[in-house]
């Protein structure tokens, strides 16, 4: 019989998170840099937060991809995101 823990496991799917980005978002987000890389390492911490990156030069959006039961998860990260919270994500 499966232990809860693996089972637990093996209902965690993949989801991606994709950002688009403000055009000054590298003049932007210094300021919030250090808080987002915080709780990313966070839900890196928990086992949600898989990989991220941004994309294009200059950026122009990211993806982060996150190992989780719910999309809820990414939901909540999302959020909470000083990035999202701050206006430097628009979509």
């Amino acid at each position: 019989m499966a232990s809860e823990e693996s089972l637990s496991e093996a209902s965690k799917v993949y989801h991606i998170l994709f950002y688009e980005v403000v055009d000054d978002y590298l003049d932007r987000r210094a300021s919030f840099r250090e808080a987002h890389l915080k709780h990313a390492a966070k839900a890196h911490d928990r086992g949600h937060l898989v990989m991220a990156g941004a994309f294009a030069n200059p950026v122009d959006g990211a993806a982060l991809v996150f190992r989780a039961e719910s999309p809820s998860v990414v939901e909540d990260f999302a959020r909470k995101d000083p990035y999202v919270i701050n206006g430097l994500v628009t979509k």
